[in-house]
């Protein structure tokens, strides 16, 4: 009877309900049962707190919420109407982590490439800043390999935000910043434990070193790191002859199965030409950094490379010769390296790119400038290199565009020049500046690293590359 009365007057304020109470009002019996049971429910602490309706206009259904409240009489439940809310579709699911895998374009920064792979400038800022503990980002490799993974935020599954960064330094090392709790980033390495083994290959030059070095199973990687280590010193068409020697003494990689999985450092060179032989040692500095030294504790490296083309042929030398297409006598401001069309070259230095353009006769053409002194130039070019372009900033050896024959020119060649204070110069006869030269304690040391490498590599010549690989 309780709830009878409880159902009627919850009902009350829509017009069908009171046409419902009004009809059961009307009989004294049926009101004296209602009144009764209004006295009961009092009798027994019952109270009503709220009641709420509300009308469709379109269906005419009602809906209701009812809240009871129970003070003495736990039987009676909490009868209350579900609440759906919409927070999210039912048919939305969460977003999928994403990871992506990207390469620093030639000039590009680290920076650019993080945003152009969806990460927000606060975040690749803040990842950046957390991977310079081992790493300066200025260092890094044109088409170095990056990846990012994304994760869903915790206040939307619909959306993503970066949680952390790797950047492949090498096969056996990765530098990873990740997205901790806060939203800060921290840095760690990660190594790859692999087992590196020493290899020797030696032998004879009869027409050109890759020939004979590749005679000798040397891996085609290792070749052409050799020749861009020589090239500071080495002419490749003039200043090698017959009969003379070269020697390899460097790692590969392999993991724990025994797979071969990459070539590792060339640790010693030496080439003997004519007679003379040139003896080169990877070094490492006390400031983590490494280069190539001779005998006497001199760095190979120096401001400008003679040969920016691996393998090419040299073809015509700087001075004044007769034209192949003019057909009269022209003074030839810089010297030619004939090579199959396509054939990368090489920024010969760091510099910025001062022209990325067509130019006349030089066809497709770049120029850069290497400090307030020496700048250098590419003719013929058939195409530059993705993202080459005025302005960008290159480092020594990057591929900068490739070997065409564009403009006046009778085949594909590289016509390179060397631009000192504003004037072509002869690139084979320019005296270049010299790299780092160690002296002092860090030279003794040095001495010692070099002849401990002398040692290793005497114990290793009697197997041959081919016979240490099985």
């Amino acid at each position: 009877m309780a709830v009878l009365l409880t159902n009627s007057i919850l009902y009350y304020n829509s017009r069908r309900t009171r046409s419902i109470f009004s009809a059961l009002t009307a009989k004294p019996f049926v009101l004296a049962l209602l009144i009764l049971a209004l006295a009961g429910a009092i009798a027994t602490g019952l109270t009503f707190t709220t009641a709420y309706t509300a009308l469709d206009s379109k269906t005419q259904n009602m809906t209701e919420e009812v809240r009871v409240a129970i003070w003495s009489n736990p039987e009676i439940a909490l009868l209350k109407k579900p609440e759906f809310r919409n927070h999210t579709k039912l048919n939305e699911k969460p977003a999928p982590p994403i990871i992506k895998t990207i390469g620093i374009r030639p000039g590009g920064t680290l920076m650019g490439a993080l945003v152009r792979g969806g990460a927000t400038r606060m975040d690749a800022h803040q990842a950046i800043a957390s991977l310079k503990t081992f790493l300066d980002p200025k260092r890094l490799r044109p088409e170095q390999k990056i990846t990012l993974n994304f994760q869903p935020t915790s206040e939307s599954e619909s959306s993503l935000q970066l949680s952390s960064v790797t950047v492949h330094t090498s096969v056996d090392l990765n530098l990873i910043t990740e997205r901790k709790s806060d939203g800060t980033f921290v840095s760690r390495k990660t190594e790859r434990q692999l087992i590196r083994k020493n290899m020797h290959v030696h032998g004879s030059i009869k027409t050109s070193l890759y020939e004979a070095a590749t005679k000798q199973n040397t891996p085609v990687e290792i070749i052409m790191r050799l020749i861009r280590l020589y090239s500071w010193d080495v002419d490749f068409q003039r200043d090698i002859q017959a009969g003379d020697d070269f020697e390899i003494f460097f790692e590969r990689l392999y993991n724990d199965d025994g797979t071969l999985v990459g070539e590792g450092e060339i640790i010693c060179a030496s080439m003997t030409l004519s007679g003379t032989q040139l003896r080169l040692y990877r070094y490492e500095l006390g400031d983590g950094t490494t280069d190539y030294f001779d005998a006497h504790g001199a760095s190979v490296r120096k401001a400008l490379l003679k040969t920016p083309v691996d393998g090419a042929r040299l073809s015509s030398r700087y001075g004044k010769r007769k034209h192949p297409v003019l057909g009269y006598n022209k003074m030839h401001r810089g010297i030619d390296f004939a090579a199959p069309r396509g054939t990368p070259i090489m920024a010969a230095g760091d510099g910025v790119i001062d022209v990325a353009a067509r130019n006349g006769a030089y066809g497709k053409y770049i120029r850069i400038r290497h400090n307030q002194e020496y700048k250098t130039a590419y003719g013929h070019l058939k195409s530059f290199k993705k993202g080459i372009r005025k302005g960008v900033r290159v480092r020594q050896g990057d591929t900068i565009g490739y070997v065409g024959s564009t403009g006046r020119s009778t085949g594909p060649h590289l016509h390179y020049e060397i631009h000192r204070n504003g004037r072509q110069v002869d690139p084979m006869s320019v005296k270049l500046p010299s790299g780092r030269k160690l002296s002092g304690e860090e030279l003794a040391v040095y001495h010692s690293y070099r002849m401990g490498i002398d040692t290793a590599i005497a114990q290793l010549t009697s197997s041959p590359l081919t016979t240490a690989q099985n």
